[in-house]
C-alpha cells in the first residue's frame, strides 16, 4: 500500500492520513457512462474504499467513443457488471458495488443512504433533481457534472450548508438546452475527472471545493470560467 499510493501520499495535502480517509470513503456514482467512466476509474485508482455504480443500461457501440470503461467485446452486456470487472482489476482493494437499476423516487433514499457522497454521471434533469433532493435530506454532498457538445460544467451542491442544484436551476424550463445531444469524446473525460478531483478534496478535506460556484468549460474556445451561484 505504501508503494501503490506513494505519489499521492507524498503530497502534504494528502499524506497517510488523507489516504486512510480515502480507504474508508464510500462514493456512489449515478450513471456509468461518459462522466461515470473516468470518475470511477480515478476514484478507484486513488484508493477509495467503496465505489457504488447505479445504471440499468447495457453497453452499445455508440458508447465506445467516450465511455472508456468498456470494450467492443462487451457490447450488449450490462454496464455495471463490465465496469465492476474493470475497476476490480484496477484496484482489488476497492469494493465495487453494482446497483443494476435506474435511480428512482422509490429506491433513491435506500441506495444513497449507504454512501458518503454522490457523483453525478447521469444525463437528465429529473435524476439530478432527485439526487439533489435526497442528498439535501440526508445531508450528503452532491458532485454535479453536465456536458453538451463541446461544453461542460461542474459544481458541488449541499456541501456544508452550501447551495443546491435547485438553487442553480430552480425550474426545469430554465435548464440550458441540449441542441443536438452530441458530444466530443474527450469532454466527459475532462468533466468526469474534475468531478473525481472534487470528490477527493471533499473526502480528504483539502483545497477549495466548488461549493457555491459553477465551473464552466468550453473546449472550442479553451475558455474556462468560474461563476458564483446565488441562492
Amino acid at each position: 500500500m505504501d508503494e501503490r499510493y506513494s505519489r499521492q501520499t507524498m503530497l502534504p495535502e494528502i499524506g497517510e492520513a488523507g489516504q486512510k480517509k480515502l480507504s474508508r470513503a464510500r462514493v456512489l456514482i449515478v450513471g456509468a457512462g461518459g462522466l461515470g467512466s473516468p470518475a470511477a476509474l480515478y476514484l478507484t485508482a486513488a484508493g477509495v474504499g467503496t465505489v457504488g455504480l447505479v445504471d440499468d443500461d447495457v453497453v452499445s457501440e455508440s458508447n465506445l467513443q467516450r465511455q472508456i470503461l468498456y470494450t467492443e467485446a462487451e457490447v450488449g452486456l450490462p454496464k455495471v457488471e463490465c465496469a465492476q470487472r474493470q475497476l476490480s482489476g484496477l484496484n482489488s482493494n476497492t469494493h465495487v458495488v453494482c446497483h443494476p437499476t435506474r435511480l428512482t423516487a422509490q429506491n433513491a433514499h435506500s441506495i444513497i443512504d449507504g454512501y458518503d457522497l454522490v457523483v453525478d454521471g447521469c444525463d437528465n434533469a429529473a435524476t439530478r433533481y432527485l439526487i439533489d433532493e435526497v442528498c439535501a435530506y440526508q445531508g450528503k454532498p452532491y458532485v454535479y457534472g453536465a456536458i453538451a457538445e463541446f461544453r461542460g460544467q461542474v459544481s458541488v451542491f449541499n456541501y456544508r450548508g452550501g447551495p443546491r442544484y435547485s438553487d442553480l436551476y430552480p425550474r426545469p424550463e430554465i435548464l440550458p438546452p441540449l441542441s443536438t445531444g452530441g458530444v466530443v469524446g474527450v469532454l466527459p473525460g475532462i468533466v468526469g475527472c474534475t468531478e473525481a478531483a472534487e470528490a477527493i478534496k471533499i473526502i480528504i478535506g483539502c483545497g477549495e471545493v466548488l461549493s457555491g460556484k459553477l465551473y464552466l468549460i468550453d473546449l472550442l474556445s479553451l475558455r474556462h470560467e468560474i461563476i458564483e451561484i446565488n441562492r
